[in-house]
């Protein structure tokens, strides 16, 4: 993985810079990293603790889970803009799944302490991208929850509407 800086248009395209200002997001991409990542490579593993955020800058993420059946299944795809790793970086908890790249990729990663290395003097902007990270925990949930609803559907039709 190579590493490179990052510019705030990149993180105004991101679930991460929706509600910032142009300079808050030069302000935050200042503190943020940049990784490009190869086709299969892993960006990170389930079980492992992480204090860092990712961004997707380009290319897309397989979201997998450890069946204990000797294969992982792949629970969804994460496309660019998106944002992975938020539990880990909110309370340094272990990742519940692995991630690999599913062609070439890029990331912009943002470690907790550079996040707090602004709290003092913008404070807004860490409010705003906690908020980001909040949200963005909310679809995934949302998402896990309609689907769970479908596959109770299906395997129950007398419970659905399928």
């Amino acid at each position: 993985m190579t590493q490179r800086y990052v510019t705030g248009e990149e993180l105004q395209r991101t679930t991460l810079g929706q509600e910032l200002s142009d300079e808050q997001c030069r302000l935050l991409a200042g503190v943020c990293q940049r990784r490009s990542v190869g086709n299969g490579e892993i960006l990170f593993e389930e079980g492992r603790p992480s204090d860092t955020l990712f961004v997707i800058i380009s290319g897309r993420f397989a979201v997998s889970r450890d069946t204990g059946r000797g294969f992982s299944d792949t629970l969804s795809l994460l496309e660019p803009g998106q944002l992975a790793g938020e539990s880990g970086f909110l309370d340094g908890s272990p990742h519940s799944a692995t991630l690999r790249a599913v062609g070439d990729a890029e990331v912009v990663t943002l470690d907790r302490v550079h996040l707090e290395s602004l709290l003092i003097d913008h404070p807004t902007l860490v409010y705003k991208v906690m908020r980001s990270i909040v949200y963005s925990i909310r679809e995934t949930i949302r998402r896990m929850n309609r689907q769970h609803s479908e596959l109770l559907s299906y395997i129950n039709p007398s419970i659905g509407r399928f």
